[in-house]
């Protein structure tokens, strides 16, 4: 057997070479973006074959995030208007997730803006906290 093959399903064969090979297959779950303004944070973590309904991000003060999750099995769909069928096939193993990490300050978590996009990303706006003024 060519050690290049990899098998994941009876029905699916893959040839991987060069630097595809030494890579895994696909987005893996969980890959983080961070960016910071004056005013707030925007991170994007990368969640292939989760659906949003099977999605929930908790942010707490500190700028610890906690996302919970399950990541589905491969699903049919089928186009009949178009005579065909297509076997979707999740890229990470099905079964439920947890992604912990923390933000670079503290923030507001009344004031976030989640959006899971239809690409699988979730991508979220936290404002800052504001420091209480000091009053002399």
């Amino acid at each position: 057997m060519n050690p290049a093959l990899n098998t994941t399903s009876p029905e699916l064969k893959l040839a991987l070479t060069g630097s595809a090979k030494g890579g895994t297959i696909g987005p893996p779950l969980g890959i983080i973006d961070i960016g910071e303004s004056e005013s707030g944070y925007l991170f994007r973590v990368a969640l292939p074959g989760v659906k949003s309904s099977n999605l929930k991000c908790d942010i707490h003060t500190d700028g610890s995030v906690r996302i919970e999750g399950f990541v589905s099995d491969a699903q049919n769909l089928k186009y009949e208007w178009k005579n065909y069928e297509m076997k979707l096939q999740n890229l990470c193993p099905a079964g439920p997730f947890t992604i912990s990490f923390n933000l670079p300050g503290t923030v507001d978590p009344r004031l976030f803006s989640p959006c899971f996009r239809p690409d699988g990303i979730l991508e979220v706006v936290v404002l800052k906290s504001r420091a209480s003024p000091v009053s002399s």
